[in-house]
């Protein structure tokens, strides 16, 4: 089970979570119980997402994940290894359930996801150390949240590589030794309204407004995800200096659980692939998956694989 431990290129420290989902009209309000279309089932989790993503581009990637001594943790298992993910280290916990979300989806594609970890808590600090020849032999690492912080900043401090953080789920108070861990904070205009004390984000402006926040809260580099108007970014280096890569159009969206998931994929997979190149070329690149992802149903279902990528394509970029 060893074999491939070197050829590791984009690593993932984060959760493998099954997705429930229920098809409705419109998403329900407080107290209300509405009657749904369709129900599907599937596996989630930011960490597990995102390293299919890439995997399905043509990275060569591996998984650091805990799901329970469950059912639905062999099954999770055994579809990594489908999508050629290396999975010596995704581990199933004795006692723990496999994580499950909850995912209402409306027919515009908006959601409501509700998460319950289970297996997910137990991924630390332990399992950085556990793992240290994976971390030495990756270019590019993705995190997030939704496994416990400490293990989280563990992982990213012990990375040499290109490290992103996916600050997602967002806290409200996000320890600033995560945010100045990461070579690359990427978060979507929501968490970064959270993570920035304003009440929305609704444009690029003020998209750029919060980037410069989160800059003086200690970030490297900034990537905000802003749905149909696409991601800005900004460097700590060149704090003066704001760019905009817009958004693919898409003629019908169909579902966006998962957009986010596809756009750090592909940009953990166009870094590795490129480092040579600007970071507005990697974001135009993930901006073309999390395109493609929203027109089709599901999570994992809806990423692209690499014959429908064209990963050589240049896009274009506003200073704003």
């Amino acid at each position: 089970m060893m074999e491939n431990l070197n050829n590791v290129s984009v690593l993932v420290y984060g959760s493998a979570i099954v997705d429930f989902i229920c098809y409705v009209d419109r998403l329900p309000k407080a107290g209300e119980t509405l009657l749904g279309s369709k129900f599907s089932n599937g596996f989630g989790g930011k960490g597990a997402n995102q390293c299919v993503a890439a995997a399905r581009l043509g990275a060569q990637t591996a998984l650091i994940a805990k799901v329970g001594a469950d059912s639905w943790g062999e099954n999770y298992i055994k579809q990594l290894q489908k999508e050629g993910v290396n999975v010596n280290y995704v581990q199933q916990c004795k006692g723990q359930s496999t994580g499950i979300a909850q995912i209402a989806v409306s027919n515009d594609g908006e959601n409501h996801i509700i998460i319950v970890p289970g297996a997910n808590d137990f991924l630390d600090q332990d399992n950085v150390t556990e793992t240290r020849t994976l971390f030495d032999s990756a270019k590019v690492l993705l995190c997030q949240l939704e496994t416990p912080p400490s293990g989280t900043l563990n992982a990213l401090k012990s990375f040499k590589g290109v490290s992103i953080l996916n600050a997602a789920p967002a806290m409200a108070n996000t320890p600033k030794e995560l945010i100045q861990a990461a070579t690359i904070l990427c978060v979507n205009e929501t968490e970064a309204a959270l993570m920035t004390g304003v009440e929305a984000i609704e444009t690029i402006s003020e998209a750029k407004t919060a980037a410069i926040k989160l800059i003086e809260m200690g970030a490297s580099t900034v990537i905000i995800t802003l749905g149909s108007q696409g991601a800005i970014y900004m460097e700590k280096r060149e704090p003066q200096v704001c760019i905009h890569v817009a958004a693919h159009k898409v003629e019908k969206v169909i579902d966006t659980t998962g957009a986010g998931d596809a756009f750090l994929g592909a940009l953990a997979y166009h870094i590795d692939k490129y480092p040579q190149k600007p970071l507005h070329q990697h974001i135009g690149y993930a901006n073309s998956q999390a395109a493609y992802s929203v027109q089709f149903p599901g999570t994992q279902s809806s990423f692209a694989s690499a014959s429908l990528s064209n990963d050589c394509k240049e896009y274009h970029y506003d200073i704003v």
